[in-house]
């Protein structure tokens, strides 16, 4: 099941492992995609707006785990890599209790302080009920979805991303399934959409289980595994919890701008709401080459294969700006149509403002192209800080196009809120880039050097560079 990304033509290897990756990221958003194509037809489009609002918050913790899970499963990649499996095992259980802790904690606040968050965000009153309601569910299923983000992100960190891919299409079809009949039958509102997304994952994390206990031997833990070292501890939790900060700073910026479209009121929160919906399945496939990059860095960083990281970076650099250049030439003319399928014919206004949004973002998303790209390479390669530095300047171009632009603006400001973020984490994640090549360089030129000489000393052949580096 397994797949080593060391080795190989690297833009095949980054490719064909993205592929199901890229599929897997488009049914991802199904789940918010039906559920809010669900309760806009089936309900009404205050009930849309309300899932919009609790949007905001939920990213800000549920995301939590999705970064989280990710910075887990670097370590792992790297030490799949390197060929060291009882290493790995060690990490895969250090990832295994911090994940559980991870859970416990955006459990209990998302619990007892959802209605006080909501509140603090100047959500309409005519939205709380329902998008409390939302997130109590939500937030009650965090072990399940920390549970799932971590055991997925740990079986792509050895190279499969398509057994994982065949388990979310499962759980897609049955969460469309469950929202229909828990809102159109059952009528149980917003609360059966959040209902149907935690029981579909739970089946998933059925399903990744199933699947390590059968098929993956390397990932079978032993009591021994258990007993990591501090040092181990330590790697996973920097790794994991600075990502899941990465994303949180990120939610900030996005929950300050959701506080100032919620003061334009529930139409503007009904249009922010479709817009992103389609906006975020169309950056499904620019995230996807992300993630696979963050692996097969990762991996060729344990391998110490640095000319192959150049090499990949730089190709699938040239593959997502083209793909991003095509996606927002069909956001641009085809995303309203699919906007108008949440609000419905009665809501014109909505959905010419859904429209605006999508124009605007669909234009510039060769800058999030990027973007991912650049910082999930570095991300990959162990690096922390400059991601988060990326995020901070994400939540503070965010937050001014939310406390500025939308004041003078109105939704306009919104609209220009997401690229203003993208310019603003390119400007660390690009100069770190820059100084992160020339490390590689220095670094592969060393070990080239190391095996010269030990090629010389034991009297074998000459050496031959291609037979440490494919490129």
């Amino acid at each position: 099941m397994a797949t080593n990304l060391t080795v190989g033509p690297p833009t095949r290897s980054i490719v064909l492992f993205t592929i199901p990756l890229l599929i897997g990221n488009l049914f991802q958003q199904l789940y918010a995609f039906t559920d809010a194509a669900v309760v806009g037809r089936l309900i009404d489009v205050r009930a849309l707006a309300a899932v919009g609002a609790a949007g905001g918050l939920q990213f800000l913790l549920i995301g939590f785990t999705f970064g989280a899970a990710g910075g887990l499963a670097i370590p792992v990649a790297r030490a799949f890599g390197a060929g060291d499996f009882s290493l790995m095992r060690r990490f895969v259980a250090a990832g295994a209790v911090i994940a559980a802790a991870i859970a416990a904690v955006i459990t209990a606040i998302g619990t007892f302080g959802a209605h006080t968050l909501l509140t603090l965000l100047n959500t309409p009153p005519d939205l709380i009920a329902n998008s409390e309601k939302f997130l109590a569910i939500a937030f009650a299923g965090t072990v399940v979805t920390m549970a799932y983000n971590y055991l997925a992100s740990v079986i792509r960190a050895l190279g499969d991303s398509r057994t994982p891919l065949i388990f979310l299409i499962i759980a897609c079809v049955l969460n469309a399934g469950l929202v229909a009949l828990f809102i159109g039958v059952f009528h149980l509102g917003v609360a059966g959409a959040s209902a149907a997304t935690v029981l579909a994952q739970f089946v998933s994390v059925a399903l990744c289980l199933i699947l390590i206990a059968k098929k993956i031997p390397q990932l079978r833990l032993r009591r021994e595994d258990w007993h990591f070292q501090r040092k181990e501890l330590g790697e996973s939790a920097r790794l994991g919890l600075t990502m899941g900060f990465q994303m949180s700073v990120i939610a900030v910026g996005s929950l300050i701008l959701q506080y100032a479209i919620n003061g334009l009121g529930s139409d503007a929160v009904a249009a922010f709401t479709a817009a992103i919906r389609v906006d975020q399945t169309a950056t499904a496939p620019l995230a996807s080459f992300g993630l696979g990059m963050a692996t097969f860095v990762a991996q060729n960083r344990g391998a110490r294969h640095w000319k192959r990281i150049r090499i990949g970076v730089f190709r699938i650099c040239l593959v997502v700006m083209a793909v991003s250049i095509i996606l927002g030439a069909i956001i641009v003319f085809f995303g309203t149509p699919i906007a108008h399928m949440f609000v419905g014919d009665n809501e014109p206004e909505i959905t010419a403002m859904a429209h605006e949004y999508l124009i605007i973002n669909g234009a510039l998303y060769i800058l999030l192209a990027i973007l991912f790209l650049l910082r999930n390479s570095i991300q990959g390669l162990g690096r922390t800080a400059v991601p988060t530095a990326a995020g901070v300047m994400e939540l503070i171009f965010r937050a001014l196009a939310g406390l500025i632009l939308v004041v003078h603006f109105g939704f306009l400001g919104a609209c220009l809120a997401a690229p203003l973020a993208w310019i603003g984490a390119l400007i660390p994640l690009g100069i770190a880039w820059i100084v992160e090549r020339k490390t590689l360089i220095k670094t592969e030129a060393k070990d080239l050097a190391l095996k010269e000489d030990i090629a010389r000393e034991t009297g074998s052949h000459r050496f031959d560079p291609a037979a440490f580096e494919s490129d």
